[in-house]
């Protein structure tokens, strides 16, 4: 049960992120700079977590899985949000569950089960129902879901690596580690610090992803990918949610895109159940 709180928890905190990326996005040009002006106060929250528990110790192989998430995924991540928006991006990076999986038979040897094809279907469905919408917003732009699939294959390969190395320190001192490495690829993208203005504009995104984060090594400190992953992506769900709550009149939330996050998320499940 514990495991379950913390996947929703990490879950619903990303899906606010998510929202509140867009938000700050509003007024700040470059994406890189919102990229590194969201990672910094995310990483001061793990800081922060590592004081009540940390292990130093081994944080090497967490420092290489940060080059890929937070690192390339959160730049990634961004870009998407910039250009298709909140909601969508959501829905897009929520199929991270069946790239997670497809990670697992290819290099774990699990074995493959009719339930997990239809789960992975349904997520096939609602990516391809999210694509295809024909009353898309002028936004919605096809490069778009491609950085939020990447994102989404950055994220899968990161939680597989974390999982396996789990034992080797703490949850907190891993996010944090992990946190570190995609601090430096930020800043390593733009080459600049953010300025004041992007930091005030992106620093609530920024808490809510050290959250989420710290929340998410804990989950998978206890439970297998299988598990934490199709839970995890629920945050489509709230992304969608909130967006259709806050920022509904620039996202164009309609019954399309409800459909394809219920598709992805229902698909997910289906693979953790399965799993």
């Amino acid at each position: 049960m514990t495991v379950v709180c913390l996947a929703l928890a990490s879950a619903a905190l990303f899906g606010g992120m998510t929202v509140a990326v867009r938000l700050g996005l509003r007024g700040v040009p470059d994406a890189g700079g919102a990229a590194v002006a969201t990672i910094i106060p995310a990483l001061l929250v793990a800081l922060v977590a590592t004081t009540y528990r940390h292990d130093y110790h081994h944080l090497w192989p967490f420092l290489l899985a940060g080059l890929l998430a937070p690192g390339g995924s959160q730049t990634l991540f961004t870009l998407a949000v910039r250009e298709i928006g909140a909601s969508r991006t959501s829905v897009a990076v929520g199929g991270a569950p069946l790239v997670a999986v497809a990670i697992a038979l290819v290099f774990l040897g699990e074995p493959l089960r009719v339930p997990l094809i239809v789960g992975a279907l349904g997520v096939v469905a609602g990516g391809v129902l999210l694509a295809a919408e024909r009353d898309r917003p002028g936004h919605l732009r096809a490069r778009g879901l491609l950085f939020a699939a990447g994102a989404a294959a950055l994220f899968a390969t990161r939680d597989n690596v974390i999982r396996a190395l789990h034992a080797q320190a703490s949850p907190e001192s891993a996010a944090a580690a992990t946190l570190v490495a995609g601090t430096l690829v930020a800043f390593a993208w733009t080459r600049r610090a953010p300025s004041r203005n992007e930091l005030k504009r992106l620093a609530p995104a920024g808490v809510m992803f050290g959250l989420s984060y710290v929340f998410l090594f804990e989950a998978y400190w206890r439970g297998r990918v299988s598990v934490v992953s199709p839970l995890v992506a629920t945050e489509s769900l709230w992304g969608v949610a909130l967006s259709a709550i806050l920022i509904r009149h620039t996202e164009g939330v309609g019954r399309k895109l409800a459909l394809g996050a219920l598709l992805v998320v229902a698909g997910s499940a289906l693979i953790g159940a399965t799993r």
